[in-house]
């Protein structure tokens, strides 16, 4: 029996595909082994969200050679597909497999190997497309995963967005959006085996559905129909596609909780926010991406809103979920080229006036083939890395003052792991809004278990202490 280890890098989308590929692997009789041990293979999931991705990528490749001088390491995904030539030409890697491919690892792998052995034993290899045309959406089914109340599941793939600063439309190609009846299949599976929790995830969310008019149209075609689609063309405003779905897959008995990893700003409306709000099961823990507070930085972004628009979006979910206060949490870029000093002190003076639950800060990473990578006036690494250390000392105020809200409270927490604190042993999960909470070993519960708890005190900065009020 070969053994197979994997390594994973990057986004939720890749983590879902990464766990099905492990779970085609093993049905496929190879035994998964942790990637600190020897093995026969080994498969990194790359990404290229950043230059440091890249970097993480090409360092994993080069530890699993070290690891075992005779093992094939398989480099896979988007780093795979936006530098195909420098992966090809790179010692370490002896297979590459592409987007929109990895559902197929086990055939290429072993064609791979079966070739290997009769012709050469430093034949290299490639699977891979060209992702920015094609319409096909990856099918993959996850049955089961590493963790035992939450499951990602995949909606859609591919971003049509090209902002200014981003590969990953580059690496991923257009959206692509998965058939309905196929995502509710999957999640009854998952509920079946036992989850609790489903997260929505994909490159681009709030896009899914966009592709299929287009789709409709060209069957229409093919088969002689005159009559045209009934489809509206893409309109954020008027998009109804994704909550369709997520009302579909609130119907599923058995399901507790569902999250959607990431939301266009310009798809929440008051309408959206009401349809939502009107669901139990969705939580009220919605990432909303803004990039930047400042309309000038926006539009070089190519972000097709404003700051006061965005604002807007988070009103009409706060009005919706009142007197609850939804968790929300977003991404912001500094040192995007061009960023001047008053640029910064616009978009930090938004935040503030926002207030956030958790802000993701990046600092801007010069992507090849964007149309930022070519814009005058680069920030200075040393102004990007201060503007960063602002907005984490800032993110970490107001997630401190979402939690301390919550003091004094009950909350539903769902528990999902035992963790070792100071010394004792607790029950570590999340309320709906994604607080972390801890609770005492000894309380009654296990992971996989819901109750509701008192939330009295700070455990760590990021946990709050929790003791059981009802049970479930």
């Amino acid at each position: 029996m070969k053994t197979i280890a994997f390594h994973n890098l990057g986004c939720k989308v890749n983590s879902y595909e990464l766990d099905v590929m492990q779970q085609i692997m093993r049905e496929k009789g190879y035994e998964i082994v942790p990637f600190d041990q020897k093995a026969d293979i080994y498969v990194i999931n790359t990404c290229t969200v950043t230059n440091i991705a890249d970097r993480k990528s090409r360092q994993m490749l080069h530890r699993a050679k070290q690891k075992n001088p005779d093992a094939v390491v398989v480099a896979v995904g988007c780093y795979v597909q936006t530098d195909l030539a420098g992966v090809e030409g790179d010692n370490a890697v002896d297979l590459a497999i592409g987007n929109n491919r990895k559902k197929d690892i086990a055939s290429i792998l072993e064609e791979f190997l079966a070739n290997r052995e009769k012709e050469d034993k430093t034949l290299g290899g490639r699977a891979v497309i060209d992702i920015n045309h094609t319409g096909e959406y990856e099918e993959m089914t996850l049955k089961t995963t590493a963790e035992h109340t939450r499951a990602y599941i995949k909606i859609q793939d591919g971003c049509n967005q090209f902002c200014s600063y981003c590969a990953i439309p580059l690496a991923r190609g257009r959206v692509r959006s998965r058939k309905p009846e196929d995502v509710l299949r999957e999640i009854r599976g998952i509920v079946a085996a036992g989850y609790k929790e489903i997260v929505l995830t994909g490159i681009h969310v709030s896009s899914y559905g966009i592709d299929f008019a287009a789709q409709e149209k060209r069957a229409q075609q093919e088969e002689g129909a005159d009559k045209p689609t009934t489809d509206k063309p893409r309109d954020y405003r008027g998009q109804s596609k994704l909550l369709s779905l997520i009302e579909e897959i609130h119907e599923i008995p058995g399901l507790e909780r569902i999250r959607v990893s990431s939301l266009e700003p310009r798809i929440v409306t008051p309408e959206t926010a009401k349809r939502f709000a009107a669901l139990p099961k969705v939580c009220p823990h919605f990432h909303l991406s803004l990039q930047s507070g400042c309309d000038a930085t926006l539009k070089r972004m190519n972000r097709h809103y404003t700051a006061q628009q965005y604002l807007e979006s988070v009103e009409a979910l706060r009005n919706a979920y009142a007197p609850i206060v939804p968790a929300i949490t977003t991404d912001v870029i500094v040192g995007f080229p061009g960023e001047t000093e008053e640029e910064f002190e616009t978009t930090k003076a938004f935040l503030q006036k926002v207030g956030f639950y958790e802000i993701h800060v990046f600092k801007y990473s010069k992507r090849k083939g964007t149309r930022a990578a070519v814009m005058p006036d680069q920030v200075p690494d040393q102004v990007k890395a201060e503007r960063s250390d602002e907005l984490l000392e800032l993110e970490r105020e107001q997630s401190i003052a979402f939690r301390r809200r919550k003091l004094g409270t009950q909350a539903e927490v769902l528990f999902e792991e035992e963790k070792l604190i100071g010394g004792k042993k607790y029950l570590i999960g999340h309320t709906t809004d994604y607080v972390k909470v801890a609770l005492e070993i000894g309380e009654g519960k296990g992971p996989g278990e819901t109750a509701v708890v008192n939330l009295e005190e700070f455990l760590t900065e990021e946990v709050l202490l929790g003791h059981e009020s009802t049970v479930f």
